[in-house]
């Protein structure tokens, strides 16, 4: 089979680089993009197989009235937004859900709750939630906000795999993005993940006006952590009436990120972050099928499935299966084949 040659077996750990330098970085994207991606290629091929991409289901566990001001965010109560404001999901609820993407195909199932940090009261369903996820065969992962050291060991116990907590941005432009905590408020978060044992999601979103020095910046930050993410979710800015990036981009439409610089971030990833699982995250739903191949050739190996990200659109099951199918892609090994709707 194809599949069988495009295996890679993974590098050594030891090969692996967390000092790269800001101009490092800041070359990688200068390169002509056809250069770029075949290095990325190449990278990729070394330590993934080429024609395999995971795929994972996110959940809104708890959505709307978040304290923060991200201002990409919908959910945030400073927002402008028709989000309203909900309470935690009931276990069962959310098992069901597991059970529903398991059939679907999804190897990971993650679950987002629109916290500033989850309150002590409510780890007793969100410890349930887990446990009986993990019980499915699924991977277990959660993004609750800011975790304090007993709460990320109380997870880890559960049985949680990653946790998703993004730096969202460069660390010169977070507070142009977030004014509610700092951008080492996400570095301790994460530090109290990696302690517990806890494998972790940290990635960002582009296309919020930031400059190239900014997405430079942004991985660079990535990229020199001690250790690096064992997924980093690359995600396009879905701008969102009623919220300050959202707002800021509909007056301001030149802003956006274009494709080829998207491509290139994706790249400039994969090439500083090997063993990564490099997740074509949210945005997608409007992007085109040859930049989403862009994409894969460059190095992203993890896709969100389903109609919904949170409370933003997605592609949907049978529109990734099309695309699977027409580019010769399969889900990672181990994960059910995806199916195509009937016409």
């Amino acid at each position: 089979m194809i599949a069988d040659t495009l295996e890679r077996p993974a590098a050594p750990a030891e090969a692996l680089r967390t000092d790269w330098t800001r101009a490092e970085i800041a070359a990688l994207f200068d390169l002509p993009f056809t250069e770029l991606v075949f290095r990325a290629a190449e990278v990729h091929r070394r330590h993934h197989a080429a024609d395999q991409v995971q795929l994972c289901t996110l959940l809104s566990i708890k959505t709307g009235g978040c304290p923060e001001d991200c201002g990409y965010c919908s959910q945030s109560a400073s927002a402008e937004s028709d989000v309203k404001a909900e309470k935690l999901m009931d276990v069962n609820a959310v098992l069901t859900a597991a059970a529903e993407a398991k059939a679907a195909g999804s190897q990971r199932f993650c679950m987002g709750a629109a916290w500033r940090s989850p309150k002590e009261r409510d780890m007793d369903k969100v410890v349930a939630m887990v446990e009986g996820v993990k019980a499915m065969g699924l991977e277990t992962c959660m993004t609750l906000g800011m975790l304090d050291a007993p709460q990320a060991q109380r997870l880890k116990a559960a049985g949680l795999d990653y946790y998703n907590h993004n730096i969202d941005t460069s660390p010169e432009n977070y507070a142009n993005v977030i004014t509610t905590r700092c951008f080492e408020d996400r570095l301790q978060t994460l530090g109290h993940v990696r302690d517990a044992g806890i494998s972790v999601c940290c990635g960002g979103i582009v296309g919020m006006g930031e400059s190239r020095g900014d997405r430079v910046g942004f991985v660079h930050a990535l990229a020199t952590l001690p250790r690096h993410p064992e997924s980093v979710p690359v995600n396009a800015l879905v701008p969102v009436k009623g919220t300050v990036l959202g707002d800021m981009l509909a007056d301001t439409p030149m802003a956006k990120i274009d494709d080829i610089e998207f491509v290139r971030t994706v790249a400039v990833a994969r090439i500083t972050m090997p063993l990564s699982m490099v997740r074509l995250s949210a945005g997608r739903e409007s992007m085109s099928e040859a930049t989403q191949a862009l994409c894969f050739m460059a190095g992203a190996n993890s896709i969100f499935t389903g109609d919904k990200l949170l409370t933003a659109g997605n592609a949907g099951d049978s529109a990734d299966a099309a695309l699977f199918a027409k580019l010769g892609l399969s889900p990672m090994a181990g994960e059910e084949p995806m199916r195509v709707a009937a016409e």
